[in-house]
C-alpha cells in the first residue's frame, strides 16, 4: 500500500513506461492542454475588448481595487504550468486515465462559443446595474421553492443555475476564467481517491459528489475507476440533465436535493466528495454542510474538497481573490476567504489530513475519526 504525501495529496511511486511511449504521452498531453489554454485565453482576450467597448454605453462602475498582491501574467501560466505537471505526473503513476476534458467538435464548439459571446454583453449590463435577482421574475413558477440564497444569478451569468442554456454554457465560462485549467485543478482529488481505492474494493465502495452540475468531477472519477459506482447531488435539475447526457454510464445516479438535507442514511457513504460549492454558501449553510457530510460518512471515510484558495493559503494571489467579489456577483464569497474550514470540519469529527494549493484553488482531504 503506498502512503500519501500529507502536502501534496500524491503517492510517491511512477509508472514506469519506454522513453519514446513516455514522450508520446507527454506530448499529446503537453497538445491538448496547450489548446485549451490557447483556445480559452483567445477567447477571454475578446472578451475583454467585448467588455471595453459596452463599457462605453453602461453606467459607470466602481473603481476595482485589490486588497493585497496580484500575481502577473508570467506567475500565473508558470502555476498552471506546475499544475498541469502535477496532472500528468499522476496520469504517468496510473492513478487516472490521460484526460479528454472539454472535447468537443466543431459543432458543438462553435454553437458555445457563439453563446458565450452572445451572452457577455447581459453579463456585462447585470454587473454595471448590479442586477442579480433576475432568475426570481424569469422562474417564478417554481424558484419560491428553492432557497433564497440559491435564487441568484451568480456572477451575473444568465438564468443563474436554473436552465439548460446555462448548464451548457457555464464549464465554459468557468474555463475562460481560468484558462482552460479548471478540469485540472478538479483531478487534485482523484490522487488521494486513488489510494482510498487501493485499499478497496471498487464494486463496495459508496461514493457521493455534492452539487455535481453538469459532472465536472463525477465523470472523471467515474471514468478513472471502471468499477465505481457514483451518485451526483444537485439542486438544479437543469445541471443535472446534462450531467445525464454527458455521463453515459449506468455505474451513475442522480439525486436531486440540498447538500445541507442529505437523502441518505448516517454512516453510509465511504467517499463524499464536493468541488466549487462552499464559496457559494452562506455561512450558516456551510456548517449545516458540513455536519451533513460528517454524518453520511462512514467512520474512516474521506471528505475529498477542491474550491477556491483563501486568503494566505497562497499570500500572492490574495489581492487576486479579493477582486472576485467585485467582479463577479459572488455574494458570500468575502465570508469564505476567511472561513476557518479545518476548524469546522474538525468540530464535526472531520479531521484535516492534507491540503494544498493547484493554481487558484485548494485541494484537500477531511477523514471521519471514530
Amino acid at each position: 500500500m503506498q502512503a500519501v504525501d500529507e502536502k501534496t495529496g500524491s503517492s510517491g511511486d511512477s509508472g514506469g513506461l519506454p522513453p519514446l511511449l513516455k514522450l508520446a504521452r507527454r506530448t499529446r498531453y503537453a497538445l491538448h492542454q496547450g489548446s485549451r489554454v490557447a483556445l480559452y485565453t483567445l477567447h477571454s482576450e475578446a472578451m475583454r475588448r467585448m467588455n471595453r467597448q459596452l463599457q462605453k454605453e453602461l453606467p459607470e462602475t466602481p473603481k476595482i481595487v485589490p486588497d493585497g498582491p496580484v500575481p502577473g501574467q508570467r506567475r500565473m501560466l508558470a502555476d498552471i504550468a506546475k499544475l498541469f505537471a502535477d496532472d500528468l505526473k499522476a496520469v504517468e503513476q496510473g492513478l487516472y486515465p490521460m484526460p479528454s476534458d472539454g472535447t468537443m467538435g466543431p459543432r458543438e464548439l462553435l454553437a458555445t462559443s457563439r453563446a458565450f459571446f452572445k451572452d457577455v454583453p447581459e453579463v456585462a449590463r447585470r454587473r454595471a446595474t448590479g442586477a442579480h435577482q433576475e432568475v426570481n421574475e424569469d422562474f417564478q413558477d417554481f424558484a419560491e421553492a428553492l432557497p433564497r440564497y440559491y435564487r441568484q444569478n451568480f456572477h451575473f451569468q444568465t438564468d443563474g443555475w436554473l436552465s439548460e442554456d446555462s448548464a451548457r454554457l457555464y464549464d465554459f465560462q468557468v474555463d475562460v476564467l481560468f484558462s482552460g485549467a479548471t478540469a485540472a485543478m478538479r483531478r487534485r482529488v482523484l490522487v488521494p481517491f486513488a489510494d482510498i481505492l487501493k485499499r478497496k474494493d471498487q464494486r463496495r465502495v459508496d461514493y457521493l459528489d455534492l452539487a455535481c452540475g453538469t459532472g465536472g468531477l463525477l465523470r472523471p472519477a467515474l471514468k478513472a475507476f471502471p468499477r465505481l459506482r457514483g451518485i451526483g447531488l444537485d439542486l438544479s435539475e437543469p445541471y443535472l440533465g446534462v450531467a445525464r447526457e454527458r455521463i453515459r454510464t449506468r455505474r451513475a445516479s442522480y439525486v436531486t436535493a440540498l447538500a445541507e438535507e442529505l437523502p441518505f442514511a448516517s454512516n453510509s457513504m465511504d467517499v463524499v466528495s464536493c468541488v466549487f460549492l462552499f464559496h457559494e454558501l452562506p455561512p450558516k449553510i456551510r456548517k449545516q454542510v458540513i455536519g451533513e457530510v460528517a454524518r453520511v460518512l462512514k467512520p474512516g471515510g474521506s471528505f475529498l474538497f477542491v474550491d477556491s484558495l483563501q486568503t494566505g493559503d497562497v499570500p500572492d494571489y490574495d489581492g487576486l481573490l479579493s477582486l472576485f467579489p467585485q467582479l463577479f456577483h459572488e455574494p458570500y464569497f468575502t465570508s469564505y476567504l476567511a472561513e476557518d474550514l479545518a476548524g469546522l470540519c474538525a468540530d464535526q469529527g472531520l479531521e484535516q489530513r492534507w491540503m494544498t494549493p493547484a493554481f487558484v484553488s485548494r485541494a484537500a482531504e477531511y477523514v471521519k475519526v471514530g
